[in-house]
């Protein structure tokens, strides 16, 4: 493997690629400490240190912009206002002829949609980032913090609205940054920045284990948590390279004097279909209860039971919630992300067919039979992958979102696994060895 990535770099080409890529995260990295105007950095460092650990509502968000929320820098949102954008214009494709329509006009069409997502990204950056100062001002951004209040001392309008536009500015920067990885660099620009996000919380939250811990100094558990977080990642990337081989066999045709088709091929189903979007979908819809409770300041029944079996992502309500719910959305995301009718209308416009099924409906119904047989077990496997680590680690002092955790590990994977791929098919194209040779 250090071999092909030798290669890698001696292809003047590639090396352009992964060289502008680099330069792409580090200024990506250097936005998530610019401070923005009307914060007292020295307000929220101190709670910062404080709290120790990045808990609470924000702990997930703070994730993926790679700790700048909660230091309320430029890249404060990073890439979640995108990432929901290109989430909700996917589901709305379902729903909107329109947009149904766009997406069948090939390039065109899909460039259309990229903009609309653009659109949409900016919108929700304004909602997002009115929400985190409103939540900054009023001091609810770190609990139990003496000095959460004074984090904006000037709470005017102007300030407010300097401070919203800030952000607002940083996400479209991360997003504009992210399309630039994808056109000239390696791998899915968003993907990247998002790994990058992940992977930065790394080393402050294993030494965190290590300063918590009891056992010889903290080493142990600290060599604990290395070894489960190794475990977990070969787990994950033997399950999402699992796959289900549909084989598809083509009929001969005769146009003219040359004779085309008659070729075997297959339709990947793999087994984790969904991805890592049924996590973020029930993570989100969980979250929505406790902030709902965090702005109101109830003291009601309600309030307090969602603040002790909802918020609480250690208690059991919540843990068996969370389950459930990553199965509904898998299933979900499944039936709106696969066609299977779709797909054996075009087997059978190009002469396509399943051995031992006819064309047209039964092949569309056997699709859908085996999509749901493969869509148990990846989601079963999604909630215990999302699950299991959290519940693990609690014991060591990690956080529901502990890089380890689920989520993390999940995503880490399957953008490593991409741009692997992605590397390994550009050195393929060039004769050299790969990194799976």
């Amino acid at each position: 493997m250090l071999t092909a990535f030798a290669r890698a770099f001696k292809t003047p080409d590639l090396r352009k690629k992964l060289l502008f890529t680099l330069g792409i995260i580090v200024i990506y990295r250097v936005g998530t400490h610019v401070p923005i105007p009307g914060v007292d950095y020295t307000a929220v460092q101190f709670c910062i240190d404080q709290a120790q650990t990045n808990t609470g509502l924000f702990g997930l968000v703070n994730m993926f912009s790679g700790g700048a929320l909660l230091q309320i820098t430029i890249f404060a949102l990073g890439i979640m206002p995108y990432i929901t954008a290109s989430i909700i214009l996917q589901l709305l494709t379902v729903v909107i002829p329109r947009l149904e329509a766009l997406k069948k006009e090939g390039q065109a069409g899909t460039a259309k949609i990229t903009q609309y997502t653009r659109y949409l990204t900016v919108a929700l950056a304004i909602l997002q980032g009115t929400g985190l100062v409103a939540t900054a001002r009023s001091g609810s951004l770190f609990s139990g913090c003496a000095q959460a209040g004074l984090i904006v001392p000037d709470q005017s309008i102007y300030t407010t609205v300097v401070m919203v536009i800030t952000m607002t500015a940083g996400t479209a920067l991360v997003m504009w940054l992210g399309e630039l990885i994808t056109d000239r660099g390696i791998g899915n620009g968003m993907s990247i920045l998002m790994f990058i996000s992940i992977a930065a919380t790394f080393p402050s939250a294993l030494w965190a284990i290590k300063e918590q811990g009891d056992l010889a100094g903290g080493w142990i558990e600290f060599g604990t948590v290395i070894a489960v977080g190794l475990v977990m990642v070969a787990l994950v990337v033997f399950v999402e390279q699992a796959q289900r081989r549909i084989p598809v066999q083509y009929a001969k045709r005769m146009i003219g004097r040359r004779s085309y088709g008659g070729t075997s091929t297959y339709i990947p189903l793999k087994v984790n279909q969904a991805g890592i979007i049924p996590v973020i979908f029930a993570s989100s819809l969980l979250y929505i209860p406790a902030l709902i409770v965090q702005f109101s300041n109830s003291t009601a029944g309600w309030a307090s039971w969602i603040t002790a079996n909802l918020a609480d992502t250690a208690a059991p309500a919540h843990v068996t919630i969370y389950f459930f719910l990553i199965i509904f959305f898998a299933f979900f995301y499944v039936a709106i992300s696969f066609n299977p009718e779709e797909v054996a209308d075009n087997m059978k416009k190009y002469g396509g067919f399943i051995p031992g099924i006819r064309a047209g409906r039964p092949t569309a119904e056997y699709l859908s039979y085996v999509l749901n047989r493969i869509t148990w077990p990846g989601s079963l496997y999604l909630g215990l992958i999302a699950l299991v680590p959290t519940m693990a680690l609690a014991g060591f002092g990690a956080n529901a979102n502990f890089p380890f955790g689920g989520t993390s590990i999940l995503i880490i994977v399957g953008v490593g696994l991409e741009t692997v791929k992605q590397i390994e098919s550009q050195l393929q194209q060039r004769n050299y060895e790969g990194f799976l040779r």
